[in-house]
């Protein structure tokens, strides 16, 4: 069952509806200035737009040509304190802007585009210089076109369900009451304000009602839905655009930077290594429909693919080749006749107070690079006065001090746990110094060190690990989200049977309930990730983490 709600005290200062990165900021944010929170998601946390990401976190340089200073400036700094304070989940990446000389849509000068560079770069302290080596990716490249390239650096965020799970457990730790699994019924409101919710758990079928003097809408492209619901008349809100992926297989010669280049429509896009593979997207296309389940049209995978293709003609990959294709919708402002690419991606806070529900707000827009701005902003239309933090800008040295503080880590844990130093290094990348105490657990128990499955570094503890203290609730929670090995280039239904056959017996579920486990996992698997069933793939060690020198148990 999802977290249950003390009977006893069902009064909150703030209710958060929504658990991606957003609402998970927020209620954090606020439990951390003494707000009573309550924060519920009618699915599982970060299982929305969040996990449907192309997992970058960015300052966005395609802003500069739509002159949105300010939000360019926002996003480094956030991105600068993310490095900073989360090293082991947002890493610094190198990053190729390819443009065609040919393209109809090239209309920078090359004097113009190393400007923008050089203020990206100076705006977010100037300490790394980028990494320039553009052979390998110049042999793949089609020969046919002539192509401009510029280095420059963002990061990335491989795995943001494990953010999300971290400051979770923060914002729990802070005071926060944090139910998954749990639908919003109405907004309840009285003498024109707010006054609370009645609430389902969508496990037990238990409805409930809370107070709650302030409510936040986090829903992201469920906000209009969620306001609908509750009866309260409000402008539409969120213009909903879908944003699909492909994830492929890596080639030989792939490069090991992110590219940011042009679609075959002149749109942008990325192709960036992620989890062992390649992630390409996005596609940009409105989507007014319910967002529970954002579908890539077969136009949107054609798109994608032979963009791809494009660029890297040489790869041998096919249509075939396509592992999982999956889309997201992006919550951003309702601006009918505007084109989706002119929108902002700065979030707005729209508050319901003309509308007769005074201490309502909703929020419109957002990106995994400033959820945590937005949360601060949020708490401050609460009546907090929440001071900006103190820039840090990492330093080439700081960060190597990060990777061998994450490699004392990883032989503590290898220590510990009895584990190769390649799987402890796998688990310390996902869980930080968190991963300590997964090796304690795991060293008091042998069921809870087997591996999830053959090819994995990941182990049964981390499962029992997100059931204690991350909300895990169902199989899907954690082999997705908090222990992601099943978005990994070899997972199978037979991993998936052997991890839940593990899992459930740490768990102590009986077979019926493993069983239903399963069952539940591989339909929400095949929702999410579309996989290519019948594909062969060769497992390999260190399936779903980016891990390197990896042994077999």
């Amino acid at each position: 069952m999802s977290s249950p709600i003390p009977n006893q005290d069902q009064n909150f200062d703030v209710l958060v509806i929504g658990g991606g990165i957003n609402g998970v900021a927020i209620a954090r944010e606020c439990a951390q200035w003494s707000k009573r929170t309550l924060l519920v998601e009618q699915n599982d946390f970060s299982s929305g737009t969040t996990s449907r990401s192309t997992r970058i976190i960015h300052g966005g340089l395609r802003y500069l040509e739509h002159a949105e200073i300010g939000l360019v400036r926002e996003s480094l700094r956030e991105r600068e304190r993310l490095l900073s304070q989360l090293p082991h989940l947002v890493r610094p990446l190198q990053f190729l802007l390819a443009l065609p000389k040919k393209s109809r849509s090239l209309r920078r000068s090359s004097l113009a585009i190393r400007t923008g560079l050089w203020l990206y770069h100076h705006w977010a302290g100037g300490k790394r210089p980028p990494s320039d080596d553009k052979a390998a990716f110049e042999q793949q490249l089609d020969s046919g076109n002539s192509w401009s390239i510029y280095a420059y650096e963002d990061a990335q965020c491989e795995f943001p369900e494990r953010l999300v799970a971290e400051w979770l457990t923060e914002s729990v730790a802070a005071g926060a009451v944090a139910c998954n699994h749990t639908e919003l019924l109405e907004i309840t409101r009285g003498n024109g304000r707010v006054t609370g919710a009645r609430l389902r758990d969508r496990i037990s079928g238990q409805e409930y009602a809370i107070h709650a003097t302030h409510i936040v809408n986090a829903t992201g492209p469920w906000a209009d839905t969620v306001i609908a619901a509750s009866g309260i008349s409000t402008p539409r809100m969120i213009g909903g655009v879908r944003g699909s992926h492909l994830v492929l297989p890596k080639f030989t010669g792939a490069p090991e930077q992110a590219i940011y280049t042009e679609a075959i429509d002149g749109r942008p896009i990325f192709v960036v290594p992620w989890n062992g593979q390649l992630l390409v997207g996005t596609s940009e296309v409105a989507d007014a429909n319910v967002p529970d389940n954002p579908q890539p049209s077969p136009q949107e995978i054609e798109y994608l693919f032979q963009s791809f293709a494009r660029l890297f003609p040489r790869s041998g990959l096919t249509q075939a080749d396509v592992r999982y294709d999956f889309a997201g919708i992006r919550p951003l402002p309702f601006a009918p006749g505007k084109p989706s690419s002119s929108l902002t991606r700065r979030h707005v806070l729209h508050d319901h107070t003309g509308e007769g529900a005074a201490g309502l707000l909703s929020v419109i827009g957002g990106k995994l690079t400033t959820a945590a701005s937005l949360a601060r902003d949020v708490v401050r239309k609460l009546g907090v006065d929440v001071p900006e933090p103190v820039n840090v800008f990492a330093s080439p040295a700081a960060e190597e001090d990060v990777e061998s503080t994450v490699r004392q880590w990883a032989r503590l844990v290898a220590c510990k746990a009895k584990i190769p130093t390649g799987c402890a290094e796998a688990i310390a990348e996902w869980h930080g110094r968190h991963a300590l105490a997964i090796a304690h657990a795991a060293s008091l128990d042998e069921r809870l060190r087997e591996p999830l499955c053959p090819h994995s570094c990941h182990l049964v503890a981390e499962a029992v690990e997100a059931v204690a203290h991350e909300s895990a609730v169902t199989l899907g929670d954690i082999l997705l989200r908090r222990v992601p090995v099943a978005l990994g280039a070899c997972w199978s239904e037979e991993c998936s049977r052997e991890a839940a056959h593990k899992i459930g017996r740490a768990l102590g579920w009986d077979q019926s309930r493993i069983y239903l486990e399963l069952l539940r996992l591989e339909e929400e698997r095949e929702q999410f990730l579309h996989p290519r069933h019948g594909q062969a793939v060769n497992p390999k060690p260190g399936c779903g983490s980016p891990v390197r020198n990896v042994q077999h148990y």
